[in-house]
Parts: structure tokens; sequence; C-alpha cells
């Protein structure tokens, strides 16, 4: 299986924001669209995903999520468009008796069997007796990846958005859920380059998982790169008022979607990081798109 069949938009557009919140502090911002990849394969999960697909070599894949997960939809489409099965563990069983959510119904659409797990025995998906439960129950011979897509591949897939951006950018800003795009793209980068996550769970367990993805792909931790833990608006896919009214008024300012769950807690982070000083006059902020509204 080649993903490369799909003729994905890369390097993807680099765009410059004017912004006047952001010239008056001397930064400037950059928008790296790899909201524009594909269209049903979306930033990131394009990248995270496509090792990971070569390497499944058309098997039945098999992965994780939530109601709402955007790597579900991403790989029912990637199954769709390549040809190949797709099985999604969904958290909670309680679901499995209700209408499907409009992203669950997408999955469904594209041919995605959806099976809805318990949240208890959802927590303990990794450890190894209860995967091989659910591969004897659903496909043993499914090809696995984690939820959010998060694995080594996924990494080593990541760290050409860095490479991509050599040259063109001081700081790079990424929203993260698990944590693959960050530790891929703080790798990818130059030397003098440095990465700022900011991540859309609270909990404050994200540096030691992308420390442990870094070591599983590259047996160390690489690049520049740090956790700006104070952005997650309660949690995740928390929107509160605050955070909505920043993000229409930013696609009124720039033309430009911004999707709710990553990209908005992204946008308004970097804004308050150089209202701060942390971004220092002269320095050009990349701020990666990973996702349309």
């Amino acid at each position: 299986m080649n993903p490369e069949t799909l003729a994905p938009r890369l390097p993807s557009p680099l765009e410059e924001a004017a912004d006047e919140r952001f010239a008056r502090h001397g930064v400037r911002l950059l928008l790296k669209r790899d909201d524009l990849i594909h269209p049903d394969l979306v930033g990131n999960k394009w990248r995270k995903l496509a090792l990971n697909l070569r390497a499944a070599s058309g098997r039945p894949l098999l992965t994780f999520g939530g109601a709402y997960s955007n790597h579900l939809r991403a790989t029912a489409a990637a199954g769709r468009l390549l040809g190949f099965p797709t099985i999604g563990v969904v958290r909670g069983d309680e679901l499995a008796g209700r209408p499907l959510n409009p992203s669950l119904a997408a999955c469904a659409a594209d041919g995605m069997r959806l099976h809805f797990l318990d949240r208890a025995t959802y927590r303990r998906k990794d450890a190894p007796e209860v995967l091989a439960g659910l591969l004897d129950l659903l496909c043993p011979e499914a090809y696995v990846v984690p939820e959010g897509g998060s694995n080594s591949l996924a990494v080593h897939g990541c760290t050409a958005l860095g490479e991509e951006l050599h040259g063109l950018a001081d700081v790079v800003g990424v929203a993260c859920g698990t944590g693959g795009t960050l530790a891929g793209l703080a790798a990818g980068l130059a030397p003098g380059q440095r990465a700022i996550g900011v991540p859309v769970l609270k909990g404050g367990f994200l540096g030691e998982e992308v420390r442990a993805l870094q070591r599983a792909a590259f047996g160390e931790v690489r690049g520049d790169w740090t956790l700006d833990e104070r952005f997650h608006f309660g949690g995740y896919a928390r929107v509160p008022a605050e955070l909505d009214a920043f993000a229409r008024d930013f696609e009124q300012r720039h033309g430009v979607g911004v999707e709710r769950v990553y990209v908005a807690k992204l946008l308004y982070g970097l804004l308050t990081l150089a209202r701060e000083g942390a971004l220092g006059p002269g320095t050009r902020v990349a701020a990666i798109i990973t996702g349309h509204p």
C-alpha cells in the first residue's frame, strides 16, 4: 500500500498572517497550513498515518479514539481511499445504543467498523491481555495503531514537518494531544529553532509521553522543545465562550477557519506568549494548523 497515491500537498504552504496584536511586540506570525495537505487526511493526521499505512501493507487497521476523534475519521477516510478495512474501538459503551454523532457517522460512512468499549476497559486498552482480547474478538490479523496515531512510525513521519521549516521560522508552535506530532517536529527542526507544544488536555503528563516517544523512535530525546500547559481551557474539547470568541475574531481577521479543539488553543497560547515577551522582537513564529473546523 502506497499512501503517496493520495497525492498529498507537500510541503504544506507557509503563509504570513499580518496581525497587529503580534506585530506590536515585534513578532511575525506564520501559518503552516497542514490543513491543506489533503481534504480527507488533514494535517498531522496524514503525517502520522503515512508510514503506518505502508507498514500495514493492506491488512485491516484497528485503532482507538473517543466519540469525536479526528484520528478515527482520518483512519476511516484512508481505508475508503486506499481500499482496506478499518476498525475503530470507541471509548464509551454507553454510546452503542445511541444515534451516531457526525464524527462517528462519517467514520461509518467511510466503512469503518465501530466497536464501543466500556470506559474502564478502554483505559487499559494498551495492556497486552486487553489488546489481545480485542484482536481475538474483532480481527486477529489487524495492524494496530494506538489512540491518536502516535507511535514510532508516526514520530518519524512528523520529522518532515520540522524539516520543511528549516530557515523559515525561529519558533514553531503546535497543539498537542498524544504528543507524536511534537516529538517528530522537534526532532526535525534545525539547530537554533525551537518548538513549543500546547497541550489540549490537562494533567501535566505529556512531557514524559513526548520523551518516551522520542526514545522509542530515535533512541534518545531530540530537539529543543518545551510545553506550556496553561491553555487547555479546562480539558479536551472544552471550548468556553472566551476561546470561541477569540477563534471567531481570528477567522474574521485572516479568513482562515480555526479548528476549536486544537488550533484555537494554540493560537491563543502563542498570542499570550507574545504579549508576555516570551517571543522576543524579531521572532518568526510558525503555528502549525493541524486541522480545519
